[in-house]
């Protein structure tokens, strides 16, 4: 019966193809809503697609069912045959699989759309097969996630710009498609707390969600979760709203209060049916955080413009984020040496392209499944004009914050305003959010101001700033032209904080390359170390580590004095503090882990407490 139901949606997909005319009257608009832009799915001119079925055509995929032991992934062998190939024939893959006409909003600016959702993803059809110009045959390899929805493909003549649909496959779908899946770590908003956000096909109304977790090897509770999910009016513009939606199914989060600092917990996610069913994750454990000021080994890694790429070898891995997935096995390989992890900014480069987000959370699942993962906000998931956001540019596509606000669990007041601070043991964290307005009598400046003045010093030496732009100091090429070297407006309000609250080290994404600055105050280097600083402070190391994954950034060609290390390559920083006194900050490439840059810093209690320039308490000759 399975079978016989298989089949029959399969032919009730191409029956549906094939009732559309090939001619279309497409006005120039569709050009600006399907995109050259940087992301590769931009690129494909969906709303150009015409029907040109060929009965001589073919596609299958196999195997059709996946994840049948439950696995959250499968690797699928596609074979085509057309019987008039070309160099620039390609194969998309579509999710879900029923991707014709019929689900298309009605649009004053066009007639007839034939298709009107991107593909997932999309490859070549020449790609590892040199022969197929002459043979017309194909084999090709993907992997497919599960996205809470079946998938189909379909082969494509015309290039790119011009899609003309030749042959589409049989059906495939995930065992469970909407089970729980991807789950993200993150601090909750008091030191002894954590959150598991994952994404489902189950709304409120069908299941409800839980977490199971306890101790390892103790009695497991469960806690309900929160479930939150959008539709395409909660988005701003095209392509988030248009081509590139994909409905994102739901969100959980669950809290899990009261850890014992420094302890291993295991959990799994689950939801309870309405019939009394239960369905449940794999089981996943991470350690707790330390207490502030507990003096133990901790270790926090940080970057900044990862995006994600294909393991498959398809579109993004060659042409849009050559680094993510080194940087991804870099700190996966290195896991067990790791306690959390800063992504500030630049996280999937989605871009607009919903389904994007759902391959970004199942590349970092290894790494955000066991550490904290904590994002920041930066320009491609913020930006859009008159949106509320302090540049009106156009690099969200549309998702305007929502997608990073919804995906990813932040300890902010107000996740629409992406800052915030978190405690982990002997680490103090200011995370800025520097697409909403920073400057002197801002919200955002206040936030920061009380975020460094509640730094404990004594229990919590090592006080860290992050934010995406560079609002301190980069001689990356764009930035040196006017010769200001910052994010306009960057650092004239904040310097003077970072140097009263005597920031170690303040980090920045934004520019896709490493470089680390001397500790220097107003544009003056205060210290001639560059390899080991110790005493009193004098002034915060900046640092850019935006290489993480995204095409790199040039620099300028003259390097300024204050410009210590510079590496036009993919990378990311690891500090580890060894105790109250001892920090150690590492640079490593991340094509082969090794380290590339690194200093150390040695400061007692009473060098923190030491008055510097600009950083001295009010005193008074009163005895």
């Amino acid at each position: 019966m399975a079978v016989v139901c298989f089949l029959f949606k399969v032919a009730v997909l191409l029956v549906s193809l094939g009732h559309f005319t090939v001619a279309h009257n497409i006005k120039q608009k569709l050009h600006a809503d399907g995109g050259d832009g940087v992301q590769p799915l931009s690129k494909i001119q969906i709303l150009r697609a015409v029907n040109q079925l060929h009965e001589n055509a073919s596609v299958s995929a196999y195997p059709v069912l996946l994840g049948t032991k439950r696995e959250d992934f499968g690797w699928v062998t596609v074979t085509i045959s057309s019987p008039n190939p070309a160099q620039d024939d390609w194969v998309a893959v579509f999710s879900p699989a029923d991707f014709n006409a019929s689900t298309c909003p009605y649009n004053e600016d066009y007639y007839e759309p034939y298709i009107c959702t991107a593909p997932i993803k999309y490859k070549y059809a020449k790609q590892d097969n040199p022969g197929y110009t002459k043979t017309g045959i194909a084999t090709l390899k993907f992997q497919l996630i599960n996205q809470r929805a079946d998938f189909s493909f379909a082969l494509f003549s015309g290039g790119l710009s011009n899609p003309k649909l030749v042959a589409v496959s049989n059906i495939l779908t995930f065992a469970n498609p909407k089970a729980p899946v991807y789950p993200r770590l993150a601090q909750g908003k008091s030191w002894n707390e954590m959150t598991v956000t994952w994404t489902s096909g189950y709304s409120i109304g069908e299941a409800v969600p839980f977490v199971e977790w306890g101790m390892q090897g103790d009695t497991q509770k469960r806690s309900a979760a929160a479930t939150l999910t959008f539709d395409q009016s909660s988005l701003c513009g095209s392509p988030a709203r248009t081509v590139g939606w994909r409905d994102p199914g739901f969100i959980h989060t669950g809290f899990l209060k009261n850890l014992w600092p420094n302890t291993v917990y295991t959990y799994r996610m689950g939801h309870r049916l309405s019939d009394g069913q239960y369905i449940q994750s794999k089981v996943y454990s991470f350690r707790s955080s330390p207490y502030p000021g507990q003096d133990s080994l901790q270790r926090v890694v940080i970057f900044g413009d990862m995006g994600k790429a294909e393991r498959d070898g398809s579109n993004e891995y060659s042409d849009y984020q050559p680094g993510a997935l080194n940087t991804t096995d870099q700190v996966i390989s290195d896991l067990n040496n790791i306690d959390i992890v800063f992504h500030i900014g630049d996280l999937s480069y989605a871009n607009g392209y919903i389904s994007q987000w759902d391959q970004f959370t199942a590349q970092v699942e290894p790494i955000a499944s066991t550490v904290p993962y904590m994002v920041g906000s930066g320009n491609h998931e913020r930006d859009w004009p008159d949106s509320g956001s302090y540049y009106n540019g156009m690099d969200s596509g549309g998702e305007c914050g929502v997608l990073a606000e919804t995906m990813f669990y932040v300890p902010a007041k107000n996740r629409a305003k992406y800052w915030y601070s978190t405690d982990y043991g002997l680490f103090h964290f200011c995370i800025a959010d520097t697409e909403h307005d920073w400057r002197e009598g801002t919200e955002q400046y206040k936030f920061i101001e009380n975020c460094l003045a509640s730094a404990d010093r004594q229990k919590q030496p090592w006080l860290i700033f992050a934010g995406h732009r560079v609002l301190g100091y980069t001689s990356d090429k764009w930035y040196s032209q006017g010769g200001a070297f910052e994010e306009p407006m960057g650092r004239e309000s904040l310097q003077k904080l970072w140097q009263k609250y005597k920031v170690d080290i303040a980090f920045y994404g934004h520019v896709h390359n490493y470089e680390r600055t001397c500790p220097i105050y107003e544009n003056q280097c205060v210290s001639s170390e560059r390899s080991h600083y110790s005493g009193k402070f004098n002034g915060t190391i900046h640092v850019v580590v935006g290489g993480a994954g995204s095409h790199l950034s040039d620099f300028n060609q003259q390097q300024p004095g204050w410009s210590l290390y510079r590496d036009h390559d993919w990378g990311f920083v690891k500090l580890t503090a060894f105790n109250h006194t001892s920090l150690l900050f590492e640079y490593k490439k991340s094509s082969e882990g090794e380290v590339y840059d690194s200093f150390t810093i040695s400061r007692d209690y009473t060098d923190v407490l030491a008055c510097v320039h600009d950083s001295c308490e009010p005193t008074t000759a009163a005895s």
